[in-house]
């Protein structure tokens, strides 16, 4: 079976609606997924999983999260961690165009990893918006 980690930030719960839709998701497809704030998981476990769901919203001018996320996300880039890892991404945002989304793609894709899709949705996820985090969490598994 395959195993998943879905590992988010959220400021205000919005980004949070969308991890756990994605592991509802995940889950349905048949893996086992575990479900972990940024804060409470580390770059060394990485390689206990077959594949990532990472999940942050848009801060400041369209970037990552700069108090825990984006150490978090430099440290596995400059680990390698990253290399060959099935990985999806996904979060809200409530103002800008989803710079921060493309920027974080050409990321992972330069750290080496396999990105399988994104998915961002504009403040609230409304039923549409936690249906297709379920659906990226499906596809990560069907990318495994």
């Amino acid at each position: 079976m395959a195993k998943v980690a879905v590992v988010y930030w959220s400021g205000t719960g919005n980004t949070q609606k969308m991890a756990e839709a994605v592991v509802e998701g995940a889950q349905g497809a048949g893996a086992d997924v575990e479900l972990f704030e940024v804060d409470s998981f580390t770059v060394d476990q990485i390689d206990s999983y077959d594949g990532l769901a990472l999940g942050c919203p848009s801060m400041g001018a369209e970037e990552l999260e700069e108090g825990s996320y984006e150490p978090f996300f430099a440290e596995a880039v400059e680990s390698g961690k990253l290399s060959g890892k099935p990985v999806v991404l996904f979060g809200s945002w409530g103002w800008g165009a989803g710079a921060w989304m493309e920027t974080w793609s050409e990321r992972t894709k330069e750290a080496g990893a396999k990105l399988v899709n994104t998915f961002i949705v504009e403040n609230e996820p409304d039923e549409e918006g936690v249906q297709g985090s379920k659906d990226l969490g499906a596809e990560l598994v069907s990318a495994l």
